[in-house]
């Protein structure tokens, strides 16, 4: 069983949290302890949980210990109007081989789905993000991945895996789970022309930095698409962290803060995660990562219960003709939010027909109506046809 290899949160870490206020996040949630033990999972939605394994990470110089800063700093902030059971199962350390915490990892995640919790991983290299997708092995349909990372980490899939090739390796290793990548954030002098055109190539979704900067909203769509999301702290601009070794230029905080409420408010998410955590990471940059756990979270309360979606009832349809296609659009009476139809995969195999709709903008029902085909529907159609 896999939850036997995990470690409670520190005394420091439990002692800080029994010293907030009384209706505190640290106060409100249930902590796993060396004295307490393991909580009891039945009821609960959402689980904590730190990944202490960074060997893969090909500038980490020494392990990383723990995660504890932001356990701390999340631990005092005051939850939303929540009516949510969390609990915080503590760490995953590292085993003898980093294939040993891969497997640990894997077994945790494949649990936790079985049981429908969500996991929100605290990390060391992003590499992780392997194991946590080969968690879906056994799941019937394939599955979705979001990167929101200045690299799009394809890298050399004849290497062994680190954290700059993880997701070459999810598009070459059997078995094949992955429909679709998209990468968030992506700044094109950190990626090869190599690793661009392949992208190009298998028809995955990019979004530039400056794309997001104009509008955070486009993201959304794309978060409402993902099974999981992953999150490399590189992608945040080295000011708004005051990590050491960080870049500057990225996304701002508030900007990192609104994608993580968008993979929380996803009907879809299954698993969320916040890697490339540095060992001497700083009070600003954790106090950082607490507000994106939180708002994770807060996205997570506001779900619409709209997937799969259920065009027949509470969704207005229209239908452009363009070229020599009609398109189709709904949109949801709830929610405001739009979707098209992939009418071109209607009739492949049954790990496929969850992907009939694809979320959308009402910018892209516009720009249809203006005669012009949405970006992400082309491509899921030159993907389809390849």
């Amino acid at each position: 069983m896999a939850f036997e290899f995990l470690k409670p949160v520190s005394d420091e870490v439990q002692a800080h949290a029994m010293l907030q206020p009384q209706h505190a996040i640290g106060n409100v949630i249930k902590i796993h302890t060396a004295h307490t033990g393991l909580p009891q999972l039945n009821g609960v939605q959402m689980v904590l949980v730190g990944v202490l394994e960074n060997r893969r990470d090909e500038n980490a110089l020494l392990q990383i210990k723990n995660v504890d800063q932001a356990r701390k700093q999340f631990y005092e902030l005051f939850p939303g109007n929540w009516l949510l059971n969390i609990v915080d199962m503590g760490d995953v350390h590292p085993g003898d081989r980093v294939e040993d915490t891969y497997y640990v990892l894997q077994q945790l995640t494949a649990e936790l789905l079985s049981k429908k919790i969500i996991p929100i991983y605290l990390g060391g290299s992003q590499d992780l993000m392997y194991p946590i997708y080969r968690a879906f092995d056994d799941i019937k349909y394939m599955i979705n991945v979001v990167n929101v990372d200045c690299r799009f980490d394809i890298g050399d899939i004849e290497l062994p895996i680190s954290s700059r090739s993880y997701v070459g390796k999810m598009v070459a290793d059997q078995p094949y789970n992955l429909f679709n990548y998209s990468n968030l954030g992506f700044q094109t002098y950190f990626n090869s022309q190599d690793e661009i055109e392949l992208l190009e190539r298998m028809y995955f979704d990019a979004t530039r930095l400056g794309v997001l900067d104009e509008d955070i909203k486009l993201a959304e769509p794309v978060m409402r698409d993902a099974d999981v999301v992953g999150i490399d702290m590189a992608v945040v601009k080295a000011g708004d962290t005051a990590f050491a070794k960080a870049n500057p230029n990225g996304l701002n905080g508030k900007q990192i803060c609104s994608l993580s409420r968008y993979a929380g408010i996803s009907d879809r998410t299954q698993v969320f995660g916040i890697f490339e955590i540095p060992i001497d990471a700083s009070l600003t940059g954790s106090q950082l990562i607490a507000e994106m756990i939180w708002y994770f979270i807060e996205g997570y309360n506001y779900r619409a219960g709209e997937h799969p979606v259920n065009v027949e009832n509470g969704y207005l349809k229209y239908r452009v003709p363009i070229e020599d296609e009609v398109l189709t659009f709904y949109k949801s009476n709830k929610t405001g939010r739009w979707w098209i139809e992939l009418p071109f995969l209607s009739n492949v195999n049954n790990k496929l027909k969850q992907q009939t709709l694809l979320p959308c903008t009402r910018k892209d029902y516009e720009l249809a109506c203006d005669q012009n085909l949405p970006e992400r529907w082309l491509k899921a159609r030159r993907k389809n046809e390849v």
